[in-house]
């Protein structure tokens, strides 16, 4: 089997790694357990787990065994990573709930069969009845406060008022590891670079107590050509679940990349070989088009399974290549009595708020069956059994009365 650290380097999907030289040495002699912990705040991963997800099916195609944490307990808390406001604070039954739909999304990129089958555990097992003056002598003690402060994962809310409620959060998740290292030898934590705070906790945690044996990885965030996270969509984060997000909406969203962002696009989201990688990103021209659709393709191929994605892929063709209307475009249903202009484009999420609307239609940016709509008050014609919403080039939305 290959080696895990030289696949991963090979792609680029390391950003930080503790005690490289060691780690080096481990993967050549040993196969071990790696954890990678997903918080079930919603009821679908979105795309901001997709790459830490990646990195995983890795770790077991090199005949690693991976254990995906849902964290049931820690869910009640919320990181406060990257947050400027307190998260909104989840029931236990809600929580419950999104843990089961999570499980079946996971599924997509490892296998729970085979020789090195993948597990997954709930940190509410051991979390929720958690005696807290046993846990914190036992892990608190451990933490410099000083030090926690300091950690990038605290800055943004340190400025609106860091609640101690927040901070046991890196206490939780460093036990979560001590927990799976003492009980299941789980020696390696894995997840996104913005997770490198919390992460290193539970490395210094273990060592402290255990002097060796800990590592954590982290993988670059998927990044746009602005700097910013890829993954926003006109209707917020680009979810893998297709009741969230349509198929057809996730495929054009990879079909519409920049051209600067194909080749990390190709290479941390798809099992492509990196010979193949380069060659479709070094394309130039309008030809760098056709790279866009085989990443658009394999990635949804991947989280939504091939047959689905070919018709996105089809739908896409009939709409953009042969300029005609597709049965599989996506559909909007209106009531006869909401077919304002305004009111329609909310409805498909293509506006927020009916000021946003009427900058659109007056820079020009929407059309109704081909034909350019500057009327801010524009009725639509209720009398047809759907339109075609167009916005700008890329966007079509077939508007179906009721």
């Amino acid at each position: 089997m290959d080696n895990i650290y030289e696949v991963l380097k090979e792609r680029d999907l390391i950003k930080q790694i503790t005690f490289e030289d060691e780690f080096k040495e481990m993967v050549k002699n040993e196969k071990f357990s790696v954890y990678l912990g997903i918080d079930p705040t919603a009821d679908s991963i979105h795309i901001g787990h997709f790459i830490p997800l990646m990195m995983m099916s890795y770790f077991q195609k090199c005949g690693h065994r991976p254990i995906i944490l849902i964290g049931g307990g820690t869910a009640m808390i919320g990181d406060p990573s990257g947050k400027t406001d307190m998260r909104k604070m989840l029931t236990k039954e809600e929580v419950m709930s999104n843990v089961e739909k999570i499980k079946n999304q996971v599924s997509r990129f490892v296998s729970f069969e085979g020789e090195n089958p993948a597990i997954i555990v709930n940190n509410a097992d051991w979390i929720l009845n958690q005696n807290y003056l046993e846990f914190i002598s036992k892990i608190g003690v451990h933490f410099n406060v000083n030090r926690m402060l300091a950690a990038e994962c605290f800055k943004q809310r340190m400025e609106n008022g860091l609640t101690f409620f927040e901070m046991n959060y890196m206490l939780m998740q460093s036990n979560d590891f001590l927990h799976l290292f003492e009980n299941m030898g789980c020696k390696v934590e894995i997840g996104g670079d913005d997770q490198w705070s919390n992460m290193l906790a539970g490395v210094d945690l273990i060592r402290k107590l255990h002097q060796s044996g800990s590592f954590c990885v982290t993988c670059p965030l998927l990044l746009n050509s602005e700097g910013k996270k890829m993954g926003k969509t006109v209707s917020g984060a680009l979810w893998l679940s297709k009741e969230k997000t349509s198929v057809y909406n996730f495929y054009q969203y990879w079909r519409n990349i920049a051209d600067t962002e194909v080749y990390d696009v190709l290479r941390m989201l798809t099992f492509l070989p990196m010979e193949e990688v380069k060659r479709l990103a070094s394309l130039e021209g309008s030809a760098i088009n056709e790279a866009k659709k085989v990443a658009a393709f394999e990635i949804t191929k991947l989280i939504h399974g091939e047959e689905e994605a070919l018709i996105a892929k089809k739908t896409a063709e009939e709409i953009f290549e042969k300029s005609s209307s597709s049965d599989n475009m996506p559909e909007v249903k209106v009531s006869k009595e909401n077919a304002s202009i305004l009111d329609v484009l909310i409805a498909c999420s293509i506006t927020t708020s009916k000021g946003q609307g009427r900058t659109l239609i007056e820079q020009g940016g929407i059309t109704i069956d081909d034909e350019k709509i500057t009327d801010t008050s524009y009725i639509l014609d209720t009398s047809k059994e759907f339109v075609v919403l167009k916005k700008g080039k890329k966007v079509f939305i077939k508007i179906i009365f009721e």
